[in-house]
Protein backbone atom coordinates (compact mmCIF):
# COMPACT_ATOMS: atom_id res chain seq x y z
CA UNK A 1 0.00 0.00 0.00
CA UNK A 2 2.74 2.32 0.60
CA UNK A 3 4.74 1.88 -2.98
CA UNK A 4 0.61 2.63 -4.56
CA UNK A 5 1.17 5.43 -6.20
CA UNK A 6 -0.64 6.21 -9.46
CA UNK A 7 1.22 6.42 -13.14
CA UNK A 8 0.42 8.81 -15.50
CA UNK A 9 3.18 8.09 -18.15
CA UNK A 10 3.14 4.55 -19.92
CA UNK A 11 5.81 2.52 -22.13
CA UNK A 12 3.10 0.84 -24.82
CA UNK A 13 4.84 -2.49 -24.96
CA UNK A 14 2.24 -5.35 -24.12
CA UNK A 15 1.83 -6.79 -21.19
CA UNK A 16 1.92 -10.91 -21.24
CA UNK A 17 -1.67 -12.10 -21.04
CA UNK A 18 -0.89 -14.70 -18.59
CA UNK A 19 0.36 -12.13 -16.03
CA UNK A 20 -3.17 -10.06 -16.57
CA UNK A 21 -4.78 -13.04 -16.09
CA UNK A 22 -2.81 -14.24 -13.03
CA UNK A 23 -3.73 -10.42 -11.71
CA UNK A 24 -7.23 -11.10 -12.21
CA UNK A 25 -7.34 -14.37 -11.00
CA UNK A 26 -6.28 -13.12 -7.14
CA UNK A 27 -8.50 -9.61 -7.82
CA UNK A 28 -11.65 -12.25 -8.12
CA UNK A 29 -11.05 -13.75 -4.77
CA UNK A 30 -11.54 -10.78 -2.68
CA UNK A 31 -14.74 -11.23 -0.46
CA UNK A 32 -18.02 -10.27 -1.77
CA UNK A 33 -21.40 -10.00 0.10
CA UNK A 34 -22.96 -13.55 0.77
CA UNK A 35 -20.73 -14.94 -1.74
CA UNK A 36 -22.65 -13.47 -4.35
CA UNK A 37 -19.70 -13.20 -6.45
CA UNK A 38 -21.02 -10.40 -8.96
CA UNK A 39 -18.02 -8.88 -10.54
CA UNK A 40 -17.06 -8.76 -14.08
CA UNK A 41 -14.37 -7.80 -15.83
CA UNK A 42 -13.68 -5.96 -19.06
CA UNK A 43 -10.15 -6.06 -20.06
CA UNK A 44 -9.08 -4.10 -23.36
CA UNK A 45 -5.57 -5.24 -24.01
CA UNK A 46 -6.04 -5.01 -28.20
CA UNK A 47 -4.52 -1.74 -29.74
CA UNK A 48 -7.99 -1.39 -31.80
CA UNK A 49 -9.91 -2.01 -28.50
CA UNK A 50 -7.61 0.17 -26.39
CA UNK A 51 -8.31 3.00 -29.19
CA UNK A 52 -11.61 2.70 -29.24
CA UNK A 53 -12.44 3.17 -25.56
CA UNK A 54 -10.03 6.40 -25.53
CA UNK A 55 -11.97 7.63 -29.27
CA UNK A 56 -15.35 7.00 -27.04
CA UNK A 57 -14.42 8.74 -24.00
CA UNK A 58 -12.40 11.80 -25.36
CA UNK A 59 -13.25 14.62 -27.97
CA UNK A 60 -10.12 14.94 -30.74
CA UNK A 61 -9.59 18.36 -29.63
CA UNK A 62 -10.24 16.63 -25.78
CA UNK A 63 -7.52 14.43 -26.32
CA UNK A 64 -4.96 16.73 -28.36
CA UNK A 65 -4.86 19.31 -25.00
CA UNK A 66 -4.74 16.28 -22.30
CA UNK A 67 -2.75 16.72 -19.89
CA UNK A 68 -1.07 13.17 -19.81
CA UNK A 69 -0.52 12.13 -23.30
CA UNK A 70 1.62 8.96 -21.70
CA UNK A 71 -1.59 7.61 -20.63
CA UNK A 72 -3.07 6.74 -24.27
CA UNK A 73 0.02 4.51 -24.46
CA UNK A 74 -0.98 2.17 -22.07
CA UNK A 75 -1.69 -1.00 -23.24
CA UNK A 76 -4.12 -2.63 -20.69
CA UNK A 77 -7.06 -1.14 -19.75
CA UNK A 78 -9.56 -3.38 -17.26
CA UNK A 79 -12.83 -2.25 -16.08
CA UNK A 80 -14.19 -3.70 -13.09
CA UNK A 81 -18.18 -4.17 -12.78
CA UNK A 82 -20.23 -4.80 -10.37
CA UNK A 83 -23.56 -6.90 -11.21
CA UNK A 84 -27.05 -5.84 -9.11
CA UNK A 85 -28.75 -8.88 -10.29
CA UNK A 86 -26.59 -11.37 -9.11
CA UNK A 87 -26.50 -10.09 -5.42
CA UNK A 88 -30.67 -9.48 -5.36
CA UNK A 89 -30.62 -13.08 -6.73
CA UNK A 90 -28.33 -14.62 -4.28
CA UNK A 91 -30.45 -12.43 -1.51
CA UNK A 92 -33.36 -14.53 -3.11
CA UNK A 93 -32.51 -17.46 -2.13
CA UNK A 94 -33.72 -19.92 1.07
CA UNK A 95 -31.22 -18.64 3.42
CA UNK A 96 -30.75 -15.16 2.49
CA UNK A 97 -34.27 -14.12 1.79
CA UNK A 98 -34.93 -12.98 5.90
CA UNK A 99 -32.14 -9.76 4.94
CA UNK A 100 -35.14 -8.54 2.73
CA UNK A 101 -32.47 -7.83 -0.35
CA UNK A 102 -33.95 -9.01 -2.89
CA UNK A 103 -34.57 -5.94 -4.27
CA UNK A 104 -31.84 -3.53 -4.81
CA UNK A 105 -34.03 -0.98 -3.56
CA UNK A 106 -33.55 -2.85 -0.37
CA UNK A 107 -29.37 -2.33 0.19
CA UNK A 108 -28.74 0.75 1.90
CA UNK A 109 -25.28 0.33 0.83
CA UNK A 110 -25.10 -0.96 -2.45
CA UNK A 111 -22.45 -3.89 -2.31
CA UNK A 112 -21.90 -4.75 -5.70
CA UNK A 113 -20.38 -1.26 -5.72
CA UNK A 114 -18.51 -2.24 -2.52
CA UNK A 115 -17.45 -5.52 -3.60
CA UNK A 116 -15.87 -4.45 -6.88
CA UNK A 117 -14.40 -0.82 -5.65
CA UNK A 118 -12.67 -3.89 -3.31
CA UNK A 119 -11.56 -5.78 -6.50
CA UNK A 120 -10.59 -2.68 -8.63
CA UNK A 121 -7.89 -1.80 -5.54
CA UNK A 122 -6.74 -5.90 -6.06
CA UNK A 123 -6.08 -5.53 -9.39
CA UNK A 124 -3.78 -2.26 -8.66
CA UNK A 125 -2.19 -3.64 -5.74
CA UNK A 126 -1.14 -7.07 -7.93
CA UNK A 127 -0.04 -5.11 -11.02
CA UNK A 128 2.02 -2.84 -8.55
CA UNK A 129 3.59 -6.34 -6.86
CA UNK A 130 4.49 -7.22 -11.07
CA UNK A 131 6.11 -3.89 -11.55
CA UNK A 132 3.52 -2.43 -13.70
CA UNK A 133 2.24 0.94 -13.07
CA UNK A 134 -1.30 1.53 -12.53
CA UNK A 135 -4.05 4.69 -12.91
CA UNK A 136 -7.29 4.50 -11.73
CA UNK A 137 -9.72 7.00 -13.17
CA UNK A 138 -13.35 7.43 -13.99
CA UNK A 139 -15.76 6.83 -16.59
CA UNK A 140 -17.95 9.68 -15.30
CA UNK A 141 -20.79 10.69 -18.01
CA UNK A 142 -19.12 8.21 -20.25
CA UNK A 143 -19.94 5.39 -18.74
CA UNK A 144 -23.31 4.59 -20.97
CA UNK A 145 -20.93 5.21 -24.08
CA UNK A 146 -18.30 2.74 -22.54
CA UNK A 147 -21.55 0.20 -22.24
CA UNK A 148 -22.52 0.44 -25.51
CA UNK A 149 -19.33 0.33 -27.59
CA UNK A 150 -18.14 -2.78 -25.58
CA UNK A 151 -21.44 -4.61 -25.44
CA UNK A 152 -22.05 -4.13 -21.52
CA UNK A 153 -25.04 -5.34 -20.19
CA UNK A 154 -27.27 -2.00 -19.25
CA UNK A 155 -28.14 -2.94 -15.41
CA UNK A 156 -23.62 -3.18 -14.57
CA UNK A 157 -22.20 -0.78 -12.49
CA UNK A 158 -18.66 0.38 -12.94
CA UNK A 159 -15.70 1.53 -10.23
CA UNK A 160 -14.47 3.12 -13.27
CA UNK A 161 -11.01 2.41 -15.13
CA UNK A 162 -7.69 0.83 -14.41
CA UNK A 163 -4.86 1.56 -16.94
CA UNK A 164 -1.93 -1.15 -17.08
CA UNK A 165 1.50 -0.75 -18.29
CA UNK A 166 4.95 -0.33 -18.00
CA UNK A 167 5.88 2.97 -16.48
CA UNK A 168 8.10 5.25 -19.10
CA UNK A 169 11.39 6.56 -18.40
CA UNK A 170 10.21 9.43 -17.35
CA UNK A 171 8.23 7.64 -14.80
CA UNK A 172 10.93 7.58 -11.68
CA UNK A 173 10.28 4.61 -9.80
CA UNK A 174 11.72 5.04 -5.89
CA UNK A 175 12.35 1.11 -6.37
CA UNK A 176 12.15 -1.69 -8.57
CA UNK A 177 8.51 -2.94 -7.14
CA UNK A 178 7.57 0.76 -7.17
CA UNK A 179 5.51 2.28 -10.04
CA UNK A 180 5.87 5.62 -8.42
CA UNK A 181 5.50 8.45 -10.95
CA UNK A 182 7.44 11.97 -10.84
CA UNK A 183 6.62 13.44 -14.05
CA UNK A 184 3.73 15.53 -14.07
CA UNK A 185 2.24 14.91 -10.70
CA UNK A 186 -1.16 15.24 -10.33
CA UNK A 187 -2.89 18.71 -9.38
CA UNK A 188 -3.90 16.98 -6.06
CA UNK A 189 -0.68 15.46 -5.42
CA UNK A 190 0.21 18.34 -3.31
CA UNK A 191 -2.30 17.99 -0.98
CA UNK A 192 -1.02 16.59 2.70
CA UNK A 193 -1.76 13.32 3.68
CA UNK A 194 -4.24 13.40 6.80
CA UNK A 195 -2.76 11.86 9.89
CA UNK A 196 -4.09 8.62 11.40
CA UNK A 197 -5.36 10.33 14.32
CA UNK A 198 -7.62 12.20 12.22
CA UNK A 199 -9.11 9.62 10.87
CA UNK A 200 -10.01 7.26 14.00
CA UNK A 201 -12.70 7.66 16.35
CA UNK A 202 -12.84 5.46 19.05
CA UNK A 203 -15.68 4.57 20.71
CA UNK A 204 -17.52 6.91 19.38
CA UNK A 205 -17.40 9.79 17.29
CA UNK A 206 -16.14 13.17 19.06
CA UNK A 207 -18.81 15.70 19.92
CA UNK A 208 -17.94 18.90 17.62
Amino acid sequence: MRRRKMTREFRSERIAPDLITEILDAARRVPTAGNSQGLEFLVLDEPDAVERYWSTTFSESGRASFRWQGLFDAPVLISVYGDPDAYTDRYSEPDKTHAGLSSADGWTTPYWLVDASMAALAVQLGAIDAGLGVLLFGQFDHAGSVAKEFGVPEHMVTTGTIALGWPAESATRADPGSAETTAQPGLSSSRPRRNLESMVHKNRWPVA
